[in-house]
């Protein structure tokens, strides 16, 4: 309800960070707490959220036996707006489930966001939330650059359109209930998620595209590293 000025009330939104992969592809590192320009990249997301006003609290979900060192990172930072540090499943699916149906009730958006994306943006997450309060779902996404080729069985098959083609981000941001209800279906049917969206889709629910960066990658394997430290020092240059 519009209050005295004539602007609507921000909505509560809590974002979840999702932590608790294998890493199996950065050779034994584990890329959440890899070093970032002297920092782990963990820290580095969770600094994006504390600091962005839209932001009222924060969930981590991080492998069990990194809960210790997790929560001691959020201590030795200062995150204020993180609420809890929780144990993840075997899947992305169940971590995220575990993420989500921790934050406060009155939490009307919640925002997920993958804890190894340390680059995100004050702009990208704001931009999902504000077209999420909206139309109850959004992903950060940029369109596609390369020509992409459906192959089976080490034959192309099909050439989609690149003009359609879109490489989606995080966080991607939604009302509360609509994604504790498509995440639980998604846990009932067993289904095989790879995005949190796809779990919105299943249910049938539109999910709209807000503006991505691409500069908001996501560390998967020690060559992400160093191209993260290079946008790093190319962002301290800009400044």
């Amino acid at each position: 309800m519009p209050g005295r000025s004539g602007r609507k009330k921000q909505p509560f939104c809590a974002a979840v960070i999702a932590a608790a992969g294998s890493s199996v592809r950065m050779r034994g590192q584990n890329k959440i707490f890899a070093l970032l320009d002297g920092e782990p990249v963990l820290v580095r997301t969770l600094r994006a959220f504390e600091e962005n006003a839209a932001i009222a609290e924060i969930v981590v979900v991080v492998q069990r036996e990194e809960l210790e060192e997790a929560a001691g990172l959020c201590r030795e930072y200062g995150f204020g707006k993180v609420k809890l540090v929780v144990p993840g499943g075997r899947t992305r699916l169940e971590s995220v489930y575990a993420g989500v149906f921790s934050v406060s009730k009155k939490a009307e958006l919640i925002a997920i966001h993958d804890g190894a994306r340390p680059l995100v943006t004050d702009a990208v997450i704001t931009g999902a939330i504000e077209l999420a309060a909206v139309h109850h779902a959004a992903e950060p996404a940029v369109p596609v650059k390369d020509t992409i080729k459906k192959v089976r069985r080490g034959v192309v098959e099909e050439t989609p359109e690149r003009s359609v083609l879109y490489a989606v981000q995080t966080p991607q941001v939604f009302d509360a209930d609509l994604i504790k209800g498509a995440l639980q279906n998604a846990l009932d049917r067993k289904l095989e998620i790879t995005d949190d969206c796809m779990a919105v889709e299943a249910i049938g629910a539109a999910v709209w595209i807000s503006p991505g960066d691409d500069e908001n990658i996501k560390i998967t394997t020690p060559a992400d590293l160093v191209a993260a430290q290079a946008i790093l020092r190319s962002r301290k240059e800009r400044d």
